[in-house]
């Protein structure tokens, strides 16, 4: 496929790219996971993560698991559709997502910006991104997010257990945290879409329970690393100050590049944890690099129980403590399976499970199909 450009922007957007890493390298948000003695987040990561918004984890995960979750990327995009309505992948067979009543790919023209400027998502994309022109071989239409993931590989539902990453979760959200969602970027050299800027929250915007971690956070582990022109873009600290105006941002900088914002610099097997509150979205990818991102969620369970919530990722519906305890098998099967794949690794002890006893077999796999219509999204 011929080299894509931004075109007329395209000295602008280079200089953007490079000035911007140089900022993210200076923030001091990043480094190896590193625990406490009991277990816990190390206070100096916390604070850095609290203080930015985001923060990388150098290194988290080994080549033996990206092996897996590239073998399983692979097999996922073997099965894809041959197109947005086709049933069918390029062999023939029943594709991907065929007949599953949740949301699971999602299309866009190459290089597009299928959210910004729409009332999509609950209009939280207000501003549409910079499209800049394919080239010529380009296909019509490319899948860039899957929802669901945890149900089409089994390596993304082991590394969703990953008992490091789980241990973050719980100095963050507490020890009783609760699922939010699952997902995979795919941002393909040349084709991958933009996500314009957008804070993910959309519930307890004003209310009373309103803080710097109410609408929780993503993990994104990155198969084959990120860099200022396919990674993901934060604007530092903006989560911790309400909702922004967004379409004044931009227009306070004349264009979408947020001269305040930083990108996420990873190397393959970096896990970065991602505030939802924070002022966040990606360029389209004109790069010659991959982008495959592993995307899970969590959120405190005070931000979810007895809400009523939903209408992005599923339908509205309040999240009382069945809900939650349904949604939250998927923990318990991950810790399971991971524990079965790697039986030398301490697995992780998820508070609300005690007592409980998970097995990860066909029964489980059978009732994670569609597991991602109980979503927790606020």
């Amino acid at each position: 496929m011929d080299q894509v450009t931004y075109g007329p922007e395209d000295a602008a957007m280079r200089a953007y790219l490079r000035d911007g890493a140089a900022r993210a390298r200076a923030l001091g948000n990043r480094g190896p996971l590193r625990l406490t003695a009991d277990g816990t987040l190390a206070p100096d990561i916390l604070d850095a993560y609290r203080r930015a918004g985001f923060y990388v984890f150098e290194g988290v995960l080994g080549a033996a698991e990206l092996a897996d979750l590239e073998a399983d990327f692979h097999a996922i995009q073997d099965r894809l559709p041959t197109g947005r309505d086709a049933t069918t992948d390029r062999h023939g067979r029943p594709a991907l997502g065929v007949g599953h009543q949740a949301p699971t790919l999602f299309w866009s023209k190459p290089l597009g910006d299928p959210f910004g400027g729409t009332a999509l998502a609950g209009g939280r994309h207000p501003v549409k991104m910079h499209e800049p022109r394919a080239a010529a071989d380009a296909p019509p239409e490319v899948v860039y997010l899957i929802l669901g993931s945890l149900q089409f590989s089994d390596a993304a539902l082991r590394l969703y257990a990953h008992p490091g990453l789980l241990a973050v979760a719980a100095s963050v959200n507490g020890a009783d945290f609760v699922p939010f969602n699952e997902a995979i970027f795919i941002k393909e050299p040349g084709l991958g879409a933009s996500v314009a800027w957008h804070q993910d929250g959309l519930t307890h915007w004003g209310g009373p329970m309103l803080d710097a971690d109410t609408h929780g956070f993503n993990f994104m582990a990155q198969l084959y690393g990120c860099t200022a022109a396919n990674g993901v873009w934060v604007v530092p600290g903006s989560h911790a100050r309400g909702k922004a105006d967004i379409r004044a941002m931009v227009a306070a900088n004349g264009s979408e590049r947020l001269a305040e914002a930083v990108p996420i610099l990873c190397a393959p097997g970096d896990v970065a944890i991602t505030n939802r509150q924070t002022v966040h979205g990606s360029f389209a990818n004109t790069s010659p690099d991959w982008r495959v991102t592993f995307n899970f969620g969590f959120h405190r369970r005070a931000s979810v129980l007895g809400v009523v919530a939903g209408g992005v990722h599923n339908a509205r519906a309040e999240y009382d403590a069945a809900r939650i305890a349904t949604r939250a098998r998927a923990i318990g099967w991950a810790i399971a399976a991971r524990h079965r794949h790697f039986p030398a690794e301490t697995p992780f002890a998820y508070t609300p499970h005690q007592g409980q006893s998970f097995t990860w077999d066909d029964a489980a796999r059978a009732a994670l199909r569609d597991y991602n219509l109980l979503d927790l999204s606020i």
